[in-house]
């Protein structure tokens, strides 16, 4: 190859690399094709749920863990909260939601299930699923959280089906629960 014929393609290789590199430089990046999710955080406090808190803290655990676009956290003292948990003697019960960022609802504890056998995890998750706007599905079997006691005293299951997380899913999607009050009815677990 001729030292000339060399030189001008060399020198050509060169201007393509050079302009091939400024041109990746000034460039925008690619839009991200994957959006994140908008989280709608709701906040809980169980600070009147003495007795509960293991309970409430692996039914918290369970919710965050199969549900994508909400996560609940606890309040911190002093501050407002969506969920408010109380432990009473009664059955447990909760007002329907989908509890909405600044609404509340309350979900109590109640002990007269614990001493009929009933699991307190299970209870604690199956109550805050009221909250996050699942209604009973009684009768059920103990795979469907939402069945609460109608599955009997041996069910210790506290993990949403992929049915009832996806209606929580669904209840929260683009952040529309923002917009939609909670249903406000207080349902009562008992038999």
């Amino acid at each position: 190859m001729q030292k000339s014929l060399w030189l001008k393609t060399a020198g050509t290789a060169a201007a393509i690399t050079l302009a091939a590199a400024t041109a990746a430089q000034a460039a925008p990046a690619p839009a991200e094709s994957v959006s994140a999710a908008a989280v709608v955080t709701l906040r809980y406090d169980d600070s009147r749920a003495a007795g509960w808190e293991s309970a409430i803290a692996a039914g918290v655990a369970s919710w965050n863990a199969n549900i994508d676009n909400v996560e609940l956290v606890e309040a911190a003292p002093g501050t407002r909260a969506e969920i408010v948990i109380v432990a009473t003697t009664g059955w447990p019960q909760a007002i329907l939601g989908p509890v909405r960022p600044g609404g509340q609802v309350r979900v109590e504890l109640g002990s007269q299930a614990v001493s009929q056998g009933y699991n307190k995890t299970r209870i604690a998750a199956h109550e805050l699923g009221h909250s996050l706007g699942l209604p009973d599905t009684k009768p059920g079997p103990c795979s469907q959280l939402m069945s609460g006691s109608s599955a009997g005293t041996g069910c210790t299951n506290a993990v949403p089906n992929l049915t009832e997380q996806a209606r929580v899913e669904s209840l929260y999607a683009n952040r529309l629960t923002a917009l939609l009050p909670a249903d406000g009815r207080t349902v009562v677990d008992a038999r």
